[in-house]
């Protein structure tokens, strides 16, 4: 006789019953998509095109797109210098399709930055400048542009690497470079790459060809730096004393017989006339291997170390000059914006 008084058949079965992993899955896309809407509604507004016309643009009939982000009402636009270059003409369009002529207030090529101020507007939509020191690997980023002319377009990421260096235009490199992995194409440059706070903590500028996933953003500290600057002087202001060189390794025994621990240095290849570096005495064959007391491992360094803080001053450099160490006193001078783009340094 059967008893059916506890029966084996649940009234749920497994397959009607929502699993609790589940929920918690759509709960997380939720937030997900949740976090990139809001960035993109506040920030999306501020994102402009940037469209350029150079003297060889208009001759083929076509100009430059790009991207930028207004980060003030009245007006003040952050992009790349490589979008600018030599425009004769910009125009920003808005998300709204309103177009403005916009006028540069600086470039610097050396982190690949500009400063735009739109024509005749006020009260323009527009992002803030966060705290790029404050990012961490694997954090969520969203970047905002126009790729390949697609306006408007969002896309999203990860912080998939922070303090990275890339070589700008100018041949010097930037330093502090965010990496992410948040799809970016010709077209995104200049735009901005925002954190799910709705700040910019980064102007995107580089696409690694053949590679996918690693893109490259200039970090918003660093244009912050830099728009102080333009706004204060009109250029970044940065030290020079008139030469051009290269990387190269230090002999063993010359390092040895220096007492010095260095393996690479910076081989002054050319010396400006009457710059700072003929005054000083030095030579073409000079391997600079210390300035200003801090270790100097290549031409990078010697670029690195010669910023705004040491314009003016007296500088202890030490070189080896045909395997022997000598003490040199340099006076940097400030480098003016026609040298800018030069090799020298």
């Amino acid at each position: 006789m059967l008893d059916f008084t506890h029966s084996t058949f649940d009234e749920n079965p497994p397959s009607q019953t929502a699993r609790p992993e589940a929920a918690d899955d759509q709960a997380l896309l939720d937030a997900y998509s949740n976090a990139v809407i809001g960035v993109t509604e506040r920030v999306g507004p501020a994102v402009v095109r940037v469209e350029t016309t150079s003297a060889a643009q208009e001759a083929r009939g076509r100009g430059g797109i790009g991207s930028g982000i207004v980060i003030s009402p009245d007006g003040l636009v952050l992009t790349n210098s490589h979008v600018v270059g030599s425009s004769k003409q910009i125009r920003l369009r808005d998300i709204e399709g309103i177009v403005t002529d916009a006028r540069v207030l600086g470039v610097d090529p050396d982190t690949d930055l500009a400063l735009l101020r739109a024509d005749g507007v006020r009260d323009l939509r527009y992002a803030s400048l966060g705290d790029s020191k404050t990012l961490r690997r694997g954090q969520l980023v969203v970047a905002i542009g126009n790729p390949l002319g697609f306006e408007s377009t969002v896309t999203a990421g990860v912080v998939s690497a922070l303090g990275r260096s890339i070589r700008s235009v100018s041949g010097r490199t930037i330093e502090d470079v965010i990496q992410t992995d948040a799809a970016l194409n010709p077209g995104n440059s200049g735009g901005p790459l925002v954190s799910s706070a709705a700040e910019v903590i980064g102007i995107n500028t580089a696409i690694i060809s053949g590679a996918q996933g690693i893109c490259f953003a200039v970090a918003s500290n660093t244009a912050q730096f830099v728009l102080s600057e333009i706004i204060r002087h009109g250029y970044v202001r940065r030290a020079y004393i008139g030469v051009s060189g290269q990387t190269v390794p230090v002999p063993r025994r010359h390092a040895v017989a220096a007492g010095i621990d260095n393996k690479m240095g910076a081989l002054l290849a050319q010396i400006e006339p009457d710059g700072a570096a003929a005054r000083a005495g030095l030579l073409p064959g000079d391997v600079v291997i210390k300035l200003d007391g801090v270790d100097v491992n290549g031409v990078d360094d010697l670029i690195r170390i010669l910023d705004r803080d040491r314009i003016g001053r007296t500088l202890a450099m030490d070189v080896l000059r045909m395997g022997r160490l000598r003490a040199i006193d340099i006076h940097p001078i400030e480098r003016k914006p026609a040298a800018r783009q030069g090799a020298a340094r």
